[in-house]
C-alpha cells in the first residue's frame, strides 16, 4: 500500500508548468573524487528554481472559491517567482509581499512573471506577518514557502524523478532552508528507495535543522547569515521537521558548511557546468548524487 506522502507526490500537478529536469553528469568532479557525481538541474525550470513545483501544486489544488479570491505570499526570491508564475498560469489575482530591502533585480523578476508586488517591512519576518494578516483581512489564500503538505509534495516530485533517472544512486545531497525540499525528497526516497541515503546540507550561519535535531525540537536561531540567502531561514518548518524525524533512516547526516565551503564549490560548479552567473543562486539548490561515496 502506498504511503500518504508517496501518494501525494504521485498525484502532484507540477507538470502542468514544471519540466522533468535532467540529471547531468559532472565528469570533472566525478574524476576528481573517484565517484559518479551528478547534478539535478533545477535551475532549468521556467523560474530557475525547484520552488515552482511546490507553489503550483498548492495553488492549482485550491477550491474554485479560493481561486476566485486570489493568493498571497511573502518571499524575497524563488518562492515569489513560483507563486507569480503559477498565478499567471491559472489567471488568478496575486499579491507578492517582498521586504523593502529586496534588490530591484528580484522585484523586477517577479513583476515580469505577472506578480503584483507589495513592498513591506525591513525583513522577511515583517513581510511574512504582513502577508498573513492581509490574507485574513482580504480573504486571500496564503501560500507558504515550505510549511505546507502540498508544497512539500510538489518538491517531492524531485525524488520521484531521481528514481526514474538513476537506479544506482547511493547518496543524495539536499540543500536545506525551511525544509520543504528535503522533507519531500526524503519522504519519497525513504519509502520507494530506502537504500538511498539523504544528506542534508546547510549553511553554517543558518543551520536550523542541525539545531533542531540536536535539541529534539524546532529552535529559532538568533541570527542567520545572508550570503546564501535562498536557505537563510532561522527556524525549520513545523511540518518539514515532523517529516524529517519520521525519516531518520533516510536522512543519515546533516552537514553544515562555512561561507568558504559554500562559495568555492559554487564557483567551481558555475565553471564546470557553464552556468551563467545570474543563475548562480538557483544553482545552489542543485542536488549532488554520489555513487559509492565512501
Amino acid at each position: 500500500m502506498l504511503s500518504h506522502w508517496v501518494r501525494a507526490i504521485l498525484q502532484a500537478t507540477v507538470y502542468d508548468v514544471a519540466i522533468q529536469t535532467p540529471l547531468e553528469t559532472a565528469p570533472k568532479l566525478t574524476q576528481r573524487f573517484a565517484n559518479d557525481i551528478r547534478f539535478k538541474r533545477e535551475d532549468l525550470q521556467p523560474v530557475k528554481s525547484f520552488k515552482l513545483r511546490g507553489a503550483y501544486n498548492r495553488i492549482s489544488q485550491l477550491s474554485d472559491e479560493q481561486k476566485a479570491r486570489g493568493v498571497i505570499c511573502a518571499s524575497a526570491g524563488n518562492h515569489a517567482q513560483g507563486v507569480a508564475y503559477s498565478a499567471r498560469k491559472l489567471s488568478l489575482n496575486n499579491i507578492i509581499v517582498m521586504p523593502t530591502t529586496t534588490p530591484d533585480i528580484k522585484v523586477d523578476a517577479v513583476r515580469a512573471l505577472g506578480g503584483n508586488v507589495d513592498l513591506h517591512g525591513d525583513s522577511f519576518d515583517q513581510a511574512n506577518r504582513y502577508a498573513i494578516d492581509r490574507a485574513e483581512r482580504e480573504g486571500l489564500t496564503f501560500i507558504p514557502p515550505y510549511d505546507d503538505e502540498l508544497v512539500i509534495a510538489g518538491q517531492g516530485t524531485i525524488g520521484l524523478e531521481l528514481t526514474q533517472q538513476w537506479r544506482n544512486m547511493d547518496y543524495v545531497f539536499v540543500a536545506v532552508g525551511g525544509g520543504g525540499l528535503i522533507s519531500g525528497v526524503a519522504a519519497f526516497l525513504g519509502e520507494v528507495a530506502p537504500h538511498v541515503k539523504v544528506i542534508a546540507v546547510e549553511a553554517e550561519q543558518s543551520a536550523c535543522l542541525k539545531a533542531a535535531l540536536e535539541t529534539g525540537e524546532r529552535v529559532k536561531l538568533e541570527q542567520v547569515g545572508l550570503f546564501v540567502d535562498g536557505v537563510a531561514v532561522a527556524q525549520i518548518g513545523e511540518l518539514p521537521f515532523d517529516v524529517v524525524r519520521t525519516q531518520k533512516k533516510a536522512i543519515t547526516q546533516v552537514l553544515s558548511l562555512s561561507l568558504k565551503w559554500s562559495l568555492v564549490p559554487m564557483m567551481k560548479c558555475v565553471r564546470l557546468l557553464k552556468i551563467s552567473l545570474k543563475k548562480t543562486v538557483a544553482s545552489l539548490n542543485l542536488l549532488v548524487h554520489c555513487q559509492s561515496l565512501v
